[in-house]
């Protein structure tokens, strides 16, 4: 039997760091729900595209291919790991992937990995929207000021030049757009186990909730 996992929360808080090792350590695959926005928001802006424009999205995600791979995400046939984790694409993200229209055209592609096998799930609404029965579902979540630094040590570490307040204002921003939109809101889904991470580790995190799995295995809840 299959199952699938779901880590939601707002811009910062880890999910996908703890996703990604999770998956590892569970011997299951891994969907990054948010790699799939990204390269949609990196394809429109990189076009002129504006989300006011909804005509002219919707025929561009017509002819758009996005593949996730193990060694990245593929848009078009390119790889564009790199190019979406860029802080252009953290502000343009949210008013792309509020659009209806795009997250009805992606909603079926993420569904269809479930096809595939169990899976460690990461986004904003994967557990809200996506897969609304998952039997096991998280919300990771942060100060906003745990979640600046964490990005900023993240920027640094690939050499690039950052500055704490503008991280901390733009996550701030994010917050309060991701929660107010009117397609998806973030939001804790029915049934999700909350962990705050702001004074945790990454390692401590990912320990949390393998043991949180394991123990859901051992009950019954969910079979590997």
């Amino acid at each position: 039997m299959t199952y699938v996992l779901t880590i939601d929360g707002p811009a910062g808080a880890g999910k996908s760091s703890t996703a990604r090792r999770l998956a590892r350590r569970l011997g299951v695959r891994y969907l990054d729900t948010g790699a799939i926005y990204r390269a949609v928001a990196l394809l429109l802006d990189e076009a002129g595209i504006q989300p006011s424009e909804e005509d002219a999205v919707r025929r561009a995600l017509a002819d758009a291919r996005v593949e996730l791979r193990d060694e990245g995400v593929l848009l078009n046939g390119l790889d564009v790991s790199r190019k979406i984790r860029t802080p252009r694409i953290d502000r343009v993200v949210s008013a792309y992937s509020a659009l209806p229209c795009v997250r009805s055209a992606l909603l079926g592609l993420q569904r269809d990995q479930a096809k595939y096998g169990s899976l460690v799930v990461e986004g904003r609404d994967a557990g809200s929207v996506v897969f609304p029965d998952a039997p096991l579902k998280f919300f990771l979540t942060a100060s906003p000021e745990a979640r600046a630094r964490r990005r900023c040590l993240e920027r640094e570490a690939k050499g690039e030049d950052v500055s704490y307040e503008e991280t901390l204002s733009a996550i701030r921003e994010r917050d309060r757009f991701d929660s107010s939109r009117e397609t998806a809101p973030l939001r804790r889904p029915e049934g999700a186990v909350l962990l705050d991470t702001s004074d945790m580790s990454e390692d401590e995190v990912v320990e949390c909730f393998e043991g949180l799995v394991r123990d859901a295995v051992r009950r019954g809840d969910v079979e590997e």
